[in-house]
């Protein structure tokens, strides 16, 4: 299966880097190039692409607002590239419903790991990456609370494995370190991360991970 990709990035000199790399790939396929926020929406809606490769800072239109315009409208899962200068953005764009980021900085292996991962349905990039943000920018992000304990009555409509597969995602575990830790198949996982994205109205299996990060699961 091809992988069809947008790569958004105001730079360049950087954006062509990156569909250097990606074209080098013989299952992935660079359809377009935006160099900001608002022609990366756009081209999103034309050429529906399965991921779009998103840069956060870009002009006429952020990516955060991108993203979310994207996600919104189900357009393309999105890759959001960032670096740790950066990292105020980051919890935005997993908030407006980024399936995962990756540092700018990655090798060209990891660029295309990235975007496999993505494309497959597991957007937790980078795990041990992944968990120092969330941990960082999660609790900032937690309404002001009189009460130190968090509000576990959110989780009511998820059943206990649920919970469970969502305390995973929390710790950064893909599908299949999931259903090692939980003895489960795969595929069971994979039905149980839809159902309490569904229950918790939420956009990608990230924001499930800074909501049990916020939770204390």
């Amino acid at each position: 299966m091809t992988i069809r990709v947008l790569v958004a990035e105001d730079q360049s000199a950087v954006r062509a880097g990156l569909v250097l790399i990606l074209r080098s790939a013989r299952d992935i396929e660079v359809v377009g190039e935006a160099a900001d926020g608002e022609e990366a929406v756009a081209l999103a809606r034309a050429l529906r692409p399965d991921l779009v490769l998103m840069d956060v800072q870009m002009p006429r239109l952020d990516g955060v607002s991108a993203t979310r315009r994207v996600v919104e409208e189900g357009l393309a899962d999105v890759l959001v590239l960032t670096t740790f200068d950066l990292d105020e953005y980051v919890f935005g764009a997993l908030r407006a419903g980024a399936a995962g980021f990756l540092l700018k900085n990655a090798e060209a292996a990891d660029l295309l790991t990235a975007v496999r991962t993505v494309a497959r349905g597991e957007g937790l990039i980078a795990p041990a990456v992944t968990r120092r943000l969330i941990a960082e920018f999660a609790a900032p992000a937690r309404p002001a609370r009189d009460e130190d304990a968090p509000d576990l009555s959110v989780l009511d409509p998820l059943t206990r494995r649920e919970r469970e597969v969502l305390a995973c995602l929390g710790e950064g575990l893909s599908n299949a370190q999931t259903a090692v830790r939980l003895e489960m198949a795969e595929a069971t996982v994979k039905t149980h991360v839809s159902r309490l994205l569904g229950k918790l109205n939420l956009r990608s299996r990230v924001q499930a991970a800074v909501l049990a990060q916020e939770l204390g699961l």
